[in-house]
Parts: structure tokens; C-alpha cells; sequence
């Protein structure tokens, strides 16, 4: 059986899992996969249909080579590299968290996992959406304190939310933005 029949019979398999969430964006708001979530389950099933995965990192890109083990044939998968820069943390630490979210971001477009996106946001959902409520004047003037003790560019800040400005954050986000700020000034 060609190596993408067996890819594609793996993503099938995968996705007919009842797999959980556990990580959670507390900042943003969603759950999303650990790599603990799904790797054994994935392994398990690479392993039925007849495929390996191996990673492998260099300075500038994560590889994830699939292979068939019956014929040797590969499908490879590319993702740049990024860099941490964890508080407190050794060198090898910045390192080891850089392979860790490389090999999950792999293992997601290996088996075209869903991560947080408005399908997320929606599912289940059946309601009438009622138009977004921003934040009062109060808020604005609170969270734009936040941001000029805690020293966060509002620009990033924005650009995380998707808003052109502060003043656009809806309200139902004021307290986990407030608390995610905070959170810096500790």
C-alpha cells in the first residue's frame, strides 16, 4: 500500500479517537492538544499501519520524516525553528521546550490535528450571536495602566487580540486580559 494510503488511513484512525484537550491558553481563552494528549495514541497507530516517525532538529528547522517501514518510502514534513527564552530557565531548557513544541507542531500537520480556530469558538453552538459589547471607559483606563506598568508593547498586545486598538477588546475578555497583566507585574 503506497505510503500516502497509509498516512491518510492513520489521520482517519487518529481522528476517530476521542481525545481530550488538556493544555489550556488561559491568556486567550481556548483549550488545545498537549503533546502528552496524542503522541502514545498516534504512535500506536503509525505503528498499525505500518509507519515510523522520526524528528529531527537542526539550527534553523524541525523535520518529521514518516516512513514506510515495509518499503522505505518518506513524506517529509518542514517547520522552522524558534527560539525561547524561559525565565530561570538553562540553556538546554530553552532548547528541550523548542523540540517539545516543534515535534507537537509536526505531529499537527503530520495527522492534520485541529488546534484552536473559530470552528473552536463555535462548535456546538446554536445561538443567535448578539453584537459585541466593549469595554467601558473604565476598563480602557485600567488595562491601559496594566500596560504602561508592565511595559507590554499595546501594538503586540493588540495584534494577539486581533483589534486595531484597546478600545476595541470586547468585554467579555477585560478579565482574563486584566488577569494575564497582572500576571506580568508579579
Amino acid at each position: 500500500m503506497p505510503i500516502h494510503k497509509k498516512l491518510n488511513e492513520a489521520r482517519l484512525s487518529f481522528h476517530a479517537l476521542p481525545l481530550k484537550k488538556s493544555g489550556e491558553n488561559k491568556f486567550a481563552g481556548y483549550k488545545y492538544f498537549e503533546l502528552a494528549d496524542f503522541l502514545v495514541p498516534a504512535l500506536k497507530i503509525f505503528n498499525d499501519v505500518g509507519l515510523c516517525a522520526v524528528i529531527s532538529f537542526s539550527e534553523t528547522t524541525a523535520s518529521m520524516h514518516i516512513v514506510d517501514v515495509e518499503d522505505g518510502s518518506q513524506v517529509i514534513i518542514h517547520s522552522p525553528m524558534g527560539s525561547a527564552n524561559l525565565k530561570g530557565c538553562h540553556e538546554i531548557q530553552n532548547i528541550g521546550a523548542c523540540e517539545t513544541y516543534s515535534t507537537r507542531y509536526l505531529w499537527t500537520a503530520a495527522l492534520c490535528i485541529v488546534e484552536h480556530d473559530a470552528l473552536d469558538a463555535t462548535t456546538g453552538a446554536n445561538k443567535i450571536a448578539e453584537p459585541a459589547k466593549f469595554i467601558s471607559a473604565d476598563q480602557f483606563a485600567e488595562l491601559q495602566k496594566l500596560v504602561d506598568d508592565t511595559g507590554i508593547d499595546l501594538a503586540l498586545l493588540c495584534k494577539h487580540y486581533k483589534i486595531s486598538a484597546l478600545k476595541e477588546l470586547q468585554e467579555s475578555r477585560f478579565d482574563a486580559v486584566k488577569a494575564a497583566l497582572e500576571k506580568k507585574l508579579a
